[in-house]
């Protein structure tokens, strides 16, 4: 353990101490409120070039294990928590938090009064931070935070999709045998009744393509610059737009693209998604104050009249008012703030939702969705 000081950009310090060794980092400060799933939260790409704070105090008490990851690989820029349990009891535990975080050269700290700092960003709203063991003075810290590049009109998507377009089957993920500008209908290799589903990466997450599995499709994923002709050429059933972080405005070039592509084929997007075909079907987006980022967001169905709990994490969202359109109606909104939270469109086969289905904390109350853009892609099958 060492010395560790968390700086914000108003000027708010937090000492803690370090449990991975010296480091200094910084990313844009936000807290998540789940009491478990520390793990998905560190590899979920809509974290990327942020740093999380968990308000559940003890963190690490069932270790690390391969199975439970979202991502290829660790996707916050730092985690911030109370108390690190550092002897996990878990039969599928195969490291523990501190080793894995350090084998990929990400800061941990503990010892940190993460109620303090939740209801400091409640207050103030998400905020640029720096962390660091190295430089422990105030002002100096406080400066260096106010250098960082802001969340807002950042594209962070390109850092976090992938570069070459692959399979998902069984779990697994292969790289196509062909280039993204040779990408056609002869890219499906299983015949069928399987759903071919061309998904774009934005930061997409692995159980999102288990659940697209499950619910019977065959799926490539695409880069998230793919341009529309090499989605119409490989003549998918469904069109999915993935998850992934920061500010959708910036991600200019695939909002041209999902413009291009409504009416072609039965649309689903999810978080970023929702936001992108917001923004692609003339609405607006807006940054949130501090987010929602959690496991326990209440969300009414406007549809069934039925509320679900859901797993979120993002901290921009639509502008209701700006979806002006009488074919666009909404279908889901935040019980906690009234934000939006999934619309589809009267006349054209497109569903989105802003939470999460995928992450499955009612456990199954989303869990229809998927089935929903099945029955969409079905039902316009040919």
């Amino acid at each position: 353990m060492m010395k560790a000081l968390l700086a914000l950009e108003d000027g708010r310090t937090f000492e803690c101490r370090s449990f991975t060794g010296p480091g200094e980092t910084s990313g844009e400060i936000v807290f998540n409120t789940g009491m478990s799933g520390y793990q998905e939260v560190l590899t979920d790409p809509s974290y990327c070039g942020q740093m999380v704070t968990m308000t559940y105090p003890l963190i690490g008490n069932y270790g690390i294990n391969p199975e439970d990851i979202e991502s290829d690989r660790i996707q916050v820029s730092a985690f911030l928590i109370r108390e690190y349990q550092s002897n996990p009891s878990n039969f599928r535990a195969s490291s523990t938090l501190a080793k894995y975080l350090i084998k990929q050269s990400i800061l941990g700290v503990e010892g940190l009064d993460t109620r303090a700092l939740t209801r400091h960003i409640r207050t103030s709203g998400a905020m640029r931070a720096i962390i660091s063991t190295e430089d422990l003075n105030p002002e100096s810290l406080v400066k260096k935070a106010n250098d960082i590049f802001s969340m807002e009109g950042r594209d962070l998507v390109k850092i976090v999709s992938t570069q070459k377009p692959f399979y998902w089957k069984n779990d697994q993920q292969k790289i196509c045998d062909v280039t993204l500008d040779q990408l056609d209908r002869n890219v499906w290799k299983e015949n069928g009744d399987k759903f071919r589903v061309a998904a774009f990466d934005f930061g997409i997450k692995y159980n999102i393509l288990r659940n697209l599995e499950n619910a019977g499709c065959q799926i490539v994923v695409l880069p998230a610059t793919t341009p529309p002709e090499i989605v119409k050429a490989m003549a998918p059933d469904g069109v999915f737009l993935s998850n992934g972080p920061g500010d959708p405005e910036p991600v200019t070039y695939a909002v041209d693209t999902i413009r291009e592509l409504i009416g072609f084929k039965p649309m689903f997007g999810i978080c970023l998604g929702n936001q992108l075909l917001g923004l692609a079907l003339g609405g607006k987006t807006y940054k949130l104050k501090f987010g929602h980022r959690g496991a326990n967001q209440p969300v009414k169905n406007l549809l069934t009249g039925r509320i679900e709990i859901t797993s979120q994490n993002h901290g921009f969202a639509v502008d209701i008012g700006s979806l002006a359109s009488e074919d666009i109606e909404v279908t889901h909104i935040n019980l906690n703030d009234n934000t939006l939270e999934g619309f589809h469109h009267l006349k054209l086969p497109l569903m989105t939702v802003q939470y999460h289905p995928e992450a499955s904390p009612g456990p199954h109350d989303s869990e229809y969705l998927f089935n929903s853009f099945t029955d969409m892609m079905k039902k316009h099958k040919g």
